[in-house]
Protein backbone atom coordinates (compact mmCIF):
# COMPACT_ATOMS: atom_id res chain seq x y z
CA UNK A 1 0.00 0.00 0.00
CA UNK A 2 1.62 3.26 -0.83
CA UNK A 3 2.02 6.07 2.02
CA UNK A 4 0.80 9.33 2.00
CA UNK A 5 3.23 11.72 0.26
CA UNK A 6 4.68 13.92 3.31
CA UNK A 7 3.22 17.51 2.57
CA UNK A 8 6.02 19.21 3.47
CA UNK A 9 8.64 17.51 1.73
CA UNK A 10 6.47 17.99 -0.74
CA UNK A 11 5.96 21.97 -0.43
CA UNK A 12 10.33 21.98 -0.10
CA UNK A 13 10.77 19.70 -3.77
CA UNK A 14 7.96 21.84 -5.65
CA UNK A 15 9.23 25.09 -4.23
CA UNK A 16 13.18 24.23 -5.13
CA UNK A 17 12.24 22.85 -8.61
CA UNK A 18 9.49 25.96 -9.37
CA UNK A 19 12.63 28.46 -8.15
CA UNK A 20 14.75 26.64 -11.20
CA UNK A 21 12.09 28.96 -13.36
CA UNK A 22 12.57 31.95 -12.01
CA UNK A 23 16.35 33.29 -13.69
CA UNK A 24 15.96 31.67 -16.83
CA UNK A 25 11.75 32.48 -17.49
CA UNK A 26 10.80 35.83 -14.94
CA UNK A 27 14.05 37.46 -14.24
CA UNK A 28 14.88 38.46 -18.12
CA UNK A 29 11.19 39.51 -18.28
CA UNK A 30 11.40 41.95 -15.21
CA UNK A 31 15.01 43.45 -16.43
CA UNK A 32 13.29 44.35 -19.33
CA UNK A 33 11.55 46.79 -17.44
CA UNK A 34 14.56 48.60 -16.43
CA UNK A 35 16.06 47.14 -12.96
CA UNK A 36 16.80 50.74 -11.58
CA UNK A 37 12.61 51.68 -11.89
CA UNK A 38 10.44 51.40 -9.31
CA UNK A 39 8.23 49.52 -11.24
CA UNK A 40 11.08 46.60 -11.27
CA UNK A 41 11.31 47.18 -7.39
CA UNK A 42 7.25 46.29 -6.70
CA UNK A 43 6.95 43.98 -9.02
CA UNK A 44 10.27 42.03 -7.72
CA UNK A 45 9.06 42.12 -4.54
CA UNK A 46 5.63 41.05 -5.10
CA UNK A 47 6.46 38.22 -7.33
CA UNK A 48 8.76 36.88 -4.33
CA UNK A 49 6.56 37.35 -1.70
CA UNK A 50 4.37 35.43 -4.07
CA UNK A 51 6.47 32.54 -4.54
CA UNK A 52 8.71 32.16 -1.08
CA UNK A 53 6.13 33.61 1.53
CA UNK A 54 2.46 33.16 0.54
CA UNK A 55 3.23 29.58 0.68
CA UNK A 56 4.67 29.12 3.60
CA UNK A 57 1.46 31.10 5.57
CA UNK A 58 -0.92 28.83 3.49
CA UNK A 59 0.26 25.37 4.62
CA UNK A 60 1.16 26.39 8.00
CA UNK A 61 -2.50 28.33 8.44
CA UNK A 62 -3.92 25.04 6.20
CA UNK A 63 -2.16 21.99 6.70
CA UNK A 64 -1.00 22.42 10.18
CA UNK A 65 -3.55 24.92 11.37
CA UNK A 66 -1.04 26.52 13.50
CA UNK A 67 -0.70 30.66 13.68
CA UNK A 68 1.58 31.17 11.00
CA UNK A 69 3.10 34.21 12.92
CA UNK A 70 4.11 32.45 16.14
CA UNK A 71 5.11 29.37 14.47
CA UNK A 72 7.69 31.51 12.59
CA UNK A 73 8.95 33.12 15.55
CA UNK A 74 8.09 36.42 14.85
CA UNK A 75 5.91 37.44 17.84
CA UNK A 76 8.08 35.73 20.66
CA UNK A 77 11.80 37.37 21.68
CA UNK A 78 11.55 39.99 19.24
CA UNK A 79 13.97 42.63 21.84
CA UNK A 80 16.28 39.42 21.99
CA UNK A 81 16.11 38.92 18.12
CA UNK A 82 16.53 42.55 17.02
CA UNK A 83 19.62 43.12 19.67
CA UNK A 84 21.09 40.09 18.59
CA UNK A 85 20.62 41.01 14.96
CA UNK A 86 22.55 44.28 15.99
CA UNK A 87 25.56 42.53 17.28
CA UNK A 88 25.90 40.81 14.51
CA UNK A 89 25.24 43.37 12.27
CA UNK A 90 28.45 45.80 14.16
CA UNK A 91 30.24 42.79 14.10
CA UNK A 92 29.40 42.66 10.12
CA UNK A 93 30.24 46.14 9.69
CA UNK A 94 33.64 46.12 11.36
CA UNK A 95 34.37 43.39 9.38
CA UNK A 96 33.57 44.31 6.12
CA UNK A 97 35.96 47.51 6.90
CA UNK A 98 38.79 45.28 7.60
CA UNK A 99 38.31 43.18 4.62
CA UNK A 100 37.22 46.34 1.47
CA UNK A 101 38.13 49.62 3.37
CA UNK A 102 35.69 52.75 3.91
CA UNK A 103 32.70 52.23 2.57
CA UNK A 104 31.92 54.00 -1.09
CA UNK A 105 28.30 53.71 -2.06
CA UNK A 106 27.70 55.47 -5.84
CA UNK A 107 24.30 56.48 -7.44
CA UNK A 108 24.31 53.35 -9.43
CA UNK A 109 24.21 51.33 -6.16
CA UNK A 110 20.85 53.31 -4.71
CA UNK A 111 17.88 52.19 -6.73
CA UNK A 112 14.31 51.58 -6.37
CA UNK A 113 15.23 47.45 -5.85
CA UNK A 114 18.54 47.95 -3.95
CA UNK A 115 16.79 50.28 -1.22
CA UNK A 116 13.42 48.19 -1.50
CA UNK A 117 14.46 44.55 -2.11
CA UNK A 118 17.87 44.01 -1.53
CA UNK A 119 18.02 45.96 1.77
CA UNK A 120 14.29 46.46 3.52
CA UNK A 121 12.59 43.32 2.53
CA UNK A 122 15.32 40.40 1.56
CA UNK A 123 15.64 39.12 5.33
CA UNK A 124 11.98 39.18 5.51
CA UNK A 125 11.45 37.22 2.70
CA UNK A 126 14.20 34.73 2.50
CA UNK A 127 14.38 34.10 6.12
CA UNK A 128 10.50 33.17 6.65
CA UNK A 129 10.90 30.22 4.36
CA UNK A 130 14.41 28.78 5.50
CA UNK A 131 14.93 30.26 8.89
CA UNK A 132 11.52 30.53 9.62
CA UNK A 133 10.02 27.25 8.47
CA UNK A 134 12.14 24.81 7.27
CA UNK A 135 14.69 25.34 9.66
CA UNK A 136 12.09 24.37 12.18
CA UNK A 137 10.18 21.74 10.40
CA UNK A 138 13.79 19.68 9.64
CA UNK A 139 14.27 20.65 13.35
CA UNK A 140 11.07 18.62 15.02
CA UNK A 141 11.96 15.96 12.69
CA UNK A 142 16.17 15.32 12.82
CA UNK A 143 17.54 17.24 15.51
CA UNK A 144 18.69 20.88 15.40
CA UNK A 145 22.11 20.20 14.10
CA UNK A 146 20.83 18.14 10.74
CA UNK A 147 18.22 20.80 10.65
CA UNK A 148 21.01 23.42 10.26
CA UNK A 149 22.98 21.72 7.36
CA UNK A 150 20.01 20.97 5.55
CA UNK A 151 18.60 23.97 5.16
CA UNK A 152 21.65 25.64 5.06
CA UNK A 153 22.64 23.70 2.07
CA UNK A 154 18.91 24.12 0.45
CA UNK A 155 19.18 27.77 0.73
CA UNK A 156 22.98 27.15 -1.03
CA UNK A 157 20.78 25.32 -4.05
CA UNK A 158 18.14 27.86 -4.46
CA UNK A 159 20.79 30.15 -5.03
CA UNK A 160 22.57 27.87 -7.83
CA UNK A 161 19.84 28.60 -10.89
CA UNK A 162 20.54 32.35 -10.70
CA UNK A 163 24.30 31.91 -10.40
CA UNK A 164 24.25 29.69 -13.66
CA UNK A 165 22.23 31.90 -15.48
CA UNK A 166 23.97 35.05 -14.93
CA UNK A 167 27.29 32.85 -15.08
CA UNK A 168 28.41 33.80 -11.29
CA UNK A 169 28.68 29.75 -10.13
CA UNK A 170 31.71 29.51 -7.85
CA UNK A 171 33.24 26.84 -5.11
CA UNK A 172 34.07 30.28 -3.41
CA UNK A 173 30.49 31.89 -3.58
CA UNK A 174 28.88 28.19 -2.38
CA UNK A 175 31.01 27.86 0.38
CA UNK A 176 30.27 31.65 1.46
CA UNK A 177 26.29 31.63 1.11
CA UNK A 178 26.91 28.11 3.10
CA UNK A 179 28.47 29.62 6.24
CA UNK A 180 26.08 32.63 5.74
CA UNK A 181 23.17 30.23 6.49
CA UNK A 182 24.49 28.47 9.16
CA UNK A 183 25.18 31.72 10.94
CA UNK A 184 21.53 32.73 10.43
CA UNK A 185 20.28 29.74 11.67
CA UNK A 186 22.80 30.07 14.89
CA UNK A 187 21.32 33.52 15.54
CA UNK A 188 17.37 32.29 15.11
CA UNK A 189 18.75 29.26 17.59
CA UNK A 190 20.00 31.32 20.09
CA UNK A 191 17.70 34.05 20.27
CA UNK A 192 14.68 31.90 19.92
CA UNK A 193 13.26 35.15 17.16
CA UNK A 194 13.07 35.07 13.50
CA UNK A 195 13.89 39.06 13.60
CA UNK A 196 17.06 38.11 14.29
CA UNK A 197 17.86 36.56 10.79
CA UNK A 198 15.47 39.02 9.36
CA UNK A 199 17.32 42.49 9.78
CA UNK A 200 20.72 40.69 9.82
CA UNK A 201 20.13 39.26 6.67
CA UNK A 202 19.23 42.16 4.96
CA UNK A 203 21.43 43.86 6.93
CA UNK A 204 24.13 42.40 5.31
CA UNK A 205 22.93 42.46 1.81
CA UNK A 206 22.76 46.40 1.86
CA UNK A 207 26.17 46.42 3.05
CA UNK A 208 27.07 43.94 0.75
CA UNK A 209 26.18 45.44 -2.45
CA UNK A 210 25.37 48.96 -1.83
CA UNK A 211 27.84 50.08 0.55
CA UNK A 212 30.88 48.17 -0.55
CA UNK A 213 29.64 46.46 -3.45
CA UNK A 214 30.95 43.21 -3.48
Amino acid sequence: MNRRADPFLSYVSAFHLAWVAWPFVVYPQLTAIGEATLTYALLNISLRLLVWVAPVVFYLSQVDHVDPVEYLRLSAHRRRGIAVALIVTALNLVGSVVRFGVPHPTPQSLTWNSVLGTSFMVGFIEEIPYRGFMLRKFTERIGTWPAILITSLLFVSIHVPGWVALHLLSVDRAVSIFIFAVTMSLIVTYSRSLWASIIAHSANDCLSFVFFRV
